[in-house]
């Protein structure tokens, strides 16, 4: 495995076209991590320090080459939530604890390499969610963007009231905001789209600061913004107990953003990243960026795909971001606080609508209607609860909607020869014939919340005796306690109505649960076949011996024409 530190050794023309994107990608940036910032409720130039600690060290470590990771929508709506009603002077203290804890949780899921975990985020919760910070991110503008203040405890709540307080709206706010949207929207319809934010935010700076009659509120109005490099910051332990949880959240809701990127965007060498080590990458970004207060980062695909349009090919792209960025804050700082508030909320209103992902939202829509509550629940949660509760329920629902449906669709198969020798699917009967071999295939999840289910469609017994039931149980890996408990029992029905039971194609794990539970003593060793790699060759031996038992009165003896030990020379096609 190459050292993520080897790929800062690149030609120098690799080094000057990496360098020449990073300098774009700090301009066209910063508009986003000062939104970024006012998104998570904090001084908006947490969100820059998010650039310059965070894309740089990020650059540094991550198995991808070229991953630019930044402060998202996301996870600033994700802060927001954890820092609740932090006082101004102490959401400094708090963010750089957040962040730290944000990062060691991603450092020990690298380490461990427990990347797998984000799997248990189904794309249904994932789009659900996104879209609710979206709807979330364009509500949380309308104070700004209106110029209208609401005292209800919500953002839904806070635009419902202004809608019907429609006549205290600001005009002149509302004009500047509704301005940005259109400048970005018409300059992402064209070759420029990249710099958009940059263009809607500059021409309206310039724009309110020509026009006399356009008195809106500024950034500058409520907010200082430091004329200096991020300084270090101690973290405070003592708010570790308060932010553990939401600090998980925001780790696990960046790093399955990030899992986007390590999927789809190769190294330039034409392999994949190690999506662990991405992760370990991120952790580490997410520490430096605790010491001088930013913001919680993760992996963007969108700046990921921005940094390589614009020839980014080695790490030197997003460390070169963050050097400039950090030159950009020592000289403009006074600038920044110039913007025009509706400005960043115009901003953000479209970010909040690229979060709302159309095509993802109608393909969970048609693909049923589990999929499509469990989107729904999660969306629904994220608009009403804090953001890390709404992704648990959203994981809480997905599961206890896949318990039903695996419980509801096992189903009950029969195996039957036909006479060409080869074997088809049928309905299982409904009560066991006598003097018969009839083979059974469960389909579906045979843990517990299925096996009641199964129960309820196996074959009666009835008057049948003589009869073997074979038990397929192909292609199951292992096998839980409640299934176990009802083969027993209808094993023991079986063989006190003299009819026998047999397990084939168990795998060696199934086999060991088994001989652990004692089931194989009641079973009998002679009746359990393990699969083999050749299809239904074990069915055709279980079958054999099927047939031998099925010969015997009492059960249990050798047909007299077959050796002990043995079985009949059975066709294996």
């Amino acid at each position: 495995m190459k050292m993520p530190l080897s790929g800062l050794r690149v030609s120098k023309q690799t080094v000057i076209r990496s360098v020449v994107a990073g300098l774009v990608m700090a301009v066209v940036g910063i508009p986003g991590g000062i939104a970024n910032g006012l998104l998570a409720g904090v001084n908006p130039i947490y969100g820059v320090y998010s650039m310059i600690a965070g894309t740089t060290v990020a650059a540094l470590f991550t198995s991808s080459v070229i991953m630019n990771v930044d402060s998202t929508g996301a996870t600033a709506l994700a802060t927001f939530d954890a820092l609740g009603d932090a006082a101004p002077e102490d959401q400094l203290g708090q963010l750089v604890v957040l962040s730290l804890l944000v990062g060691l949780f991603m450092l020990a899921l690298g380490t461990l390499r427990l990347g797998f975990l984000v799997r248990f985020i189904s794309n249904s919760v994932m789009v659900g969610f996104l879209s609710g910070l979206g709807v979330l991110t364009i509500l949380g503008q309308v104070g700004d963007l209106t110029g209208f203040t609401s005292d209800k405890d919500n953002k839904v709540g806070r635009t419902i009231d202004t809608l019907f307080n429609w006549t205290e709206i600001d005009g002149t706010t509302l004009l500047v905001g509704l301005i940005t949207i259109v400048v970005i929207v018409t300059v992402n319809q064209t070759r420029f789209e990249k710099y958009s934010f940059l263009v809607g935010v500059v021409s309206t700076t310039a724009l309110v600061a020509a026009v006399s009659s356009l008195d809106v509120p500024l950034v500058g109005d409520s907010t200082e913004i430091p004329r200096s490099a991020p300084s270090l910051n101690m973290p405070d332990i003592s708010l570790v107990p308060g932010l553990l949880l939401p600090a998980a959240a925001i780790a696990i809701i960046a790093l399955v953003q990030a899992a986007g990127v390590s999927g789809s965007v190769p190294n330039p060498d034409g392999d994949y990243p190690d999506p662990s080590g991405d992760f370990r990458g991120q952790g580490a970004a997410n520490v430096a960026v605790g010491f001088v207060g930013g913001i919680p980062v993760g992996g963007s695909l969108s700046g990921t795909i921005l940094i390589q349009a614009m020839g980014g090919r080695s790490r030197w792209a997003n460390i070169s971001t963050g050097v400039f960025t950090l030159v950009a804050v020592l000289l403009i700082a006074p600038l920044i606080e110039k913007i025009p508030m509706p400005t960043l909320a115009g901003l953000l209103v479209v970010i909040g609508f690229s979060m709302i992902n159309v095509p993802r939202i109608q393909t969970v829509w048609n693909t049923g209607t589990s999929s499509l509550t469990v989107m729904v629940l999660t969306f629904v949660a994220s608009l009403v609860a804090p953001i890390h509760i709404a992704v648990a329920l959203g994981v809480v629902a997905h599961v206890a909607v896949h318990i039903f449906r695996s419980a509801d669709a096992v189903r009950l198969e029969q195996i039957v020869l036909q006479d060409d020798g080869l074997f088809a699917e049928a309905e299982a009967p409904s009560e066991l014939p006598s003097n018969d071999v009839v083979v059974l295939q469960p389909v579906g999840s045979l843990f517990f919340a299925g096996v009641d289910e199964l129960d309820e469609k196996l074959p009666t017994i009835g008057d049948a005796t003589g009869t073997v039931v074979i038990f397929r149980l192909r292609d199951r890996d292992e096998v839980g306690s409640t299934f176990i408990r009802s083969i027993e029992r209808y094993t023991r029905d079986l063989h006190e109505a003299g009819n026998t039971l047999m397990l084939e194609g168990m795998s060696q794990h199934a086999l060991d649960q088994m001989q652990r539970t004692a089931l194989l003593d009641l079973i009998g060793e002679e009746n359990v076949f393990s699969g083999r790699p050749q299809f239904f060759a074990s069915l055709r031996e279980a079958q054999a011996a099927a047939e031998r038992w099925s010969k015997e009165p009492a059960g249990g003896n050798p047909d007299p024409d077959t050796p002990d030990g043995d079985t009949p020379d059975v066709d294996q096609r």
